[in-house]
């Protein structure tokens, strides 16, 4: 069948002996797997065997029903170039009773045998049959695909507050934004002045806050394109823009004397694309007069500007006195938690199918696209892949239904959420060429 062909190449080595003679593998054996992002233990087996004796069939069996009570999903290879034989419908029957996923694998599909017809796979009553070639190694990608559902989504390897929580001060040009940094490190680290464009290189300060590691890093005031004229100060921008891409949470600084402009919800929305946490603080808020109204009109602006995400933190402070100051730290570790944060493929799913059934897909060339399945392939910032049919591609609108639905069930507010779409062509499909 391939078994062992297929051990060896996702382990990267040649652990398990390989040969046709039938029965060559007798014990189960484990390896370190790896298939693209995806990292996990695979144990080959011994073909089951029709024995419940002392005898070595029986015992060969022992093993590959231990292998499958420790398994989380099962892959089920049969000869393709054979066909399903009555040996595999008996074997397929004794899967479907155990309490384990399993995917069906048509094996020795390559080259032309890619496209070869596989209808008879669904008479092992499986699901979808999967074509692939242990041998040269074809079809993996497919693979990947169809394992990633089953990923158990573990927490990073490194915590949070174990490394370091790249933060980046942007605003414009005599924003506040190294007082602002001054003030939060309790020294003149940084020079400071009423002149504009003090501040000219992106400088880095390693700190600490209530036990998380934080890389400070104050930036170049951010001017419209238009008035950048001088050669010095576009190294500066340029600089400052490579910044915010290497940053985990953006503190956008405003000027509350001169209100929202249009550079801001520039420099916000740049934030956000690049898949960046963002807070926004408004400086000078002690000069403000009318406060309810300027705290109204900066959140509708950013509702208006940024419908991509919602709930962004706006904290009100004066980098001067330190007012408010206190509460800006707190909004900044509340978004990187949410940056970071990680929702199980088992959770997802039944969310999505609540979401399904809230409102179907729509239909394309006659049927209704089939959405398969959910899952949070990386955070920082979360993103998901959901796998369906190859019929047509989901409309924009759904994506974004889906999308506010993850925010809202999942209380995922103020960061990024991006969700992919995942089509391939059919791979049971005739060649038609």
């Amino acid at each position: 069948m391939g078994k062992s062909t297929l051990f060896n190449r996702l382990v990267g080595k040649r652990l398990a002996l390989v040969d046709d003679t039938p029965g060559v593998t007798r014990d189960r054996r484990e390896g370190n797997a790896s298939l693209g992002s995806l990292k996990f233990k695979v144990i080959d087996t011994a073909g089951l065997e029709e024995a419940f004796d002392d005898s070595l069939e029986g015992r060969m069996r022992r093993q590959t029903e231990t292998a499958l009570e420790e398994a989380d999903v099962a892959l089920m290879l049969y000869d393709a170039r054979i066909g399903v034989s009555p040996m595999d419908k008996h074997f397929a029957g004794w899967l479907r009773k155990a309490k384990i996923p399993v995917i069906v694998i048509a094996n020795k599909c390559e080259g032309k045998m890619a496209h070869a017809e596989l209808s008879d796979a669904y008479s092992l009553g499986l699901g979808d049959p999967l074509p692939l070639s242990a041998e040269h190694g074809e079809g993996l990608g497919d693979l990947f695909d169809f394992l990633l559902p089953f990923e158990k989504g573990e927490v990073e390897e490194v915590a949070a507050k174990d490394r370091p929580l790249h933060l980046a001060i942007v605003g414009r040009p005599n924003a506040g934004k190294s007082t602002l940094v001054n003030k939060l490190l309790g020294e003149e680290r940084l020079l400071t002045g009423p002149e504009a464009g003090v501040t000219r290189d992106s400088i880095a300060v390693e700190w600490e806050f209530e036990g998380q590691k934080i890389k400070l890093v104050d930036t170049a005031g951010i001017r419209k394109r238009a008035r950048v004229q001088k050669k010095l100060e576009k190294l500066s921008v340029a600089d400052s823009l490579r910044v915010i891409n290497m940053a985990e949470v953006v503190v956008l600084v405003i000027d509350a004397d001169v209100s929202f402009e249009k550079q801001d919800l520039t420099l916000a929305s740049h934030v956000i694309n690049e898949g960046r946490a963002l807070v926004v603080a408004v400086n000078k808020w002690d000069t403000v007069k009318d406060r309810p109204a300027m705290l109204k009109h900066i959140r509708g602006k950013l509702q208006v500007s940024l419908p991509q995400v919602r709930g962004v933190p706006v904290v009100t402070l004066s980098s001067l006195s330190g007012r408010g100051l206190e509460n800006l730290l707190p909004s900044v570790l509340e978004v990187y938690d949410l940056w970071n944060k990680r929702v199980p493929t088992s959770q997802l799913n039944r969310w999505l199918e609540l979401m399904l059934e809230r409102h179907p897909p729509p239909m394309a060339k006659g049927r209704r696209l089939k959405v398969r399945y959910i899952t949070q392939v990386k955070s920082r910032p979360p993103t998901f892949s959901l796998f369906m049919s190859s019929r047509g591609e989901l409309p924009d609108a759904y994506i974004r239904y889906l999308i506010n639905g993850l925010r809202e069930d999942f209380d995922m507010p103020a960061v990024p959420i991006r969700l992919f779409p995942r089509t391939g062509n059919n791979p049971y499909a005739k060649d038609k060429k």
